[in-house]
């Protein structure tokens, strides 16, 4: 399978170049029957999110996606826009200011996408291959009460990792499937180190389940890759949670 790096790699032969083109109209039928949305949320890392555009689009070119910026500089806007707007099936959404990740996560589902089932992708991730959201929409499909599709964290009632047993299930933000129907039912995604605490445990609560789903193997993170750039914006909240979780509380 061609990879997102090889990409530009001029192909040695008629037979590969057939392939590789015979690939690609078999991702793009295959994405065709996804009723899914995919959304990125931007935060002043252009160079990031160029390549997690365009990686994701590399693999599936017909699915929508939704980059919704969260109040950047203007003259990051004006940076992203010249080039964003040649992307295929992409639209830019800039909001005036910066409402954090949880909370345009979730105007981000309630108010844009339109589509059974949502794919946030982080902005600072690379898409390797394609063929995994169609593996993940089965395994949703599979089964009515499987809610969202991701790589399993296990977390403690603050949103810290735990090894206990008694932790709670949520998936890893950067990259997970969502039924936004279900989603809607349930409290909404919040500005938190985990934004998804609250609405995953509602979802547990009333019988809905998440599943793991190797979602690395497919996509590249660069961990806290915004973050490090930009911080999370916390506050005094997350220093007392911190605090809090140290002591055991």
């Amino acid at each position: 399978m061609l990879l997102y790096n090889d990409m530009k790699q001029e192909l040695p032969t008629d037979i590969t170049s057939l392939k590789e083109s015979t690939d690609a109209l078999i991702r793009e039928d295959a994405s065709k029957q996804l009723d899914l949305s995919a959304v990125i949320i931007h935060y002043q890392t252009p160079e990031l999110l160029k390549k997690a555009v365009e990686s994701f689009n590399y693999f599936y070119p017909t699915t929508p996606l939704y980059v919704v910026d969260n109040g950047s500089d203007s003259d990051i806007v004006n940076q992203v826009q010249e080039w964003i707007g040649v992307q295929f099936n992409t639209q830019w959404i800039p909001l005036p200011n910066n409402m954090y990740h949880g909370p345009a996560m979730d105007f981000a589902a309630r108010k844009i996408v339109k589509s059974k089932y949502v794919f946030f992708l982080d902005s600072d991730t690379v898409t390797k291959e394609g063929g995994f959201l169609e593996s993940v929409i089965e395994l949703l499909e599979s089964d009515e009460k499987n809610y969202a599709v991701g790589m399993f964290n296990r977390v403690n009632k603050r949103g810290f990792s735990t090894s206990k047993s008694t932790g709670q299930i949520i998936l890893q933000t950067p990259y997970m499937v969502v039924n936004r129907t279900l989603y809607l039912q349930f409290s909404p995604f919040v500005h938190h180190g985990q934004p998804t605490l609250q609405n995953f445990r509602e979802a547990w609560l009333n019988g809905f389940q998440l599943v793991d789903y190797p979602m690395n193997n497919s996509i590249d993170h660069l961990w806290r890759g915004t973050a490090r750039k930009t911080g999370y914006g916390l506050g005094w909240r997350a220093k007392l949670e911190y605090l809090l979780n140290k002591i055991g509380v």
